[in-house]
């Protein structure tokens, strides 16, 4: 049994619902985060927190904007007093954005770095600050989306810092092999998480080869075992679970 910190936790139909869910299921003493701000700005609108949380069993939750700098840091540190010693950090959280190359700002540009590439940067620096060895093998699981896979030219802002997570992830690796810490990238190809319109959840779902998007269930699926003991070899790694989505159709 490790102590985990799962980022991005605000919606019962998001990944980090999902693996907070894996992690606690499987015994892990698990603290979730969240920033329902961002949520309440999209088209697809904010949860009921209260309920997110009840759905969980109320483990311990932090709220945090990780535009500030500060935040990270601060973050993990509460979750260590709330949990002991963190062993894992999974940070789904992101900061969504569109626009195409005519439409983008430096503010958007500047926002969805803080969040998505800095935020991911420092909570995994603040999570190897905390690591202790003797709690066991720790993991650090990042999220990326498909940008490097097939260009996304309608969402520069989001899509350029999701691929500054997923450049990053070798180099985080190589600094904490040394202390038995693995960090991995997943990217979870079309994920049915409530956000899509549509036009756009039917055009996708007939590029699947199972004539559907894929599940938060199959992503956390993916973080339980990179996470666990049978995925120790892997670190560096960016993992493409689309489920065989084809771009090309």
């Amino acid at each position: 049994m490790g102590s985990a910190l799962v980022t991005g936790v605000s919606r019962r139909n998001s990944i980090g619902f999902a693996v907070a869910q894996r992690l606690i299921a499987r015994g892990d003493r698990v603290v979730v985060h969240s920033w329902t701000a961002h949520d309440a700005e999209q088209p697809w609108g904010a949860d009921d927190l209260p309920a997110v949380l009840a759905a969980l069993g109320d483990p311990p939750h932090l709220a945090a904007d990780l535009e500030d700098p500060q935040a990270p840091a601060r973050l993990v540190d509460a979750a260590v007093a709330a949990a002991g010693p963190l062993t894992t950090l999974v940070a789904t959280h992101a900061r969504s954005a569109t626009g195409g190359l005519v439409e983008v700002t430096a503010a958007e540009v500047d926002r969805c770095f803080a969040v998505n590439a800095r935020g991911s940067l420092l909570l995994t620096q603040a999570f190897a600050a905390q690591y202790e060895p003797a709690a066991g093998s720790g993991s650090v699981v990042l999220f990326t989306s498909g940008q490097h896979r097939a260009p996304m030219s309608d969402e520069l802002p989001y899509a350029i810092s999701k691929g500054a997570i997923q450049s990053m992830t070798l180099s985080l690796a190589d600094a904490l092999i040394d202390a038995d810490v693995t960090v991995n990238c997943v990217n979870p190809g079309p994920t049915d998480t409530g956000w899509a319109d549509p036009s756009r959840s039917d055009l996708v779902a007939r590029a699947m080869p199972r004539g559907r998007w894929n599940t938060a269930d199959e992503a956390a699926a993916v973080v339980s075992w990179l996470t666990g003991p049978d995925a120790r070899s892997v670190t560096g790694q960016t993992i493409d679970a689309e489920g065989g989505f084809r771009r090309w159709r």
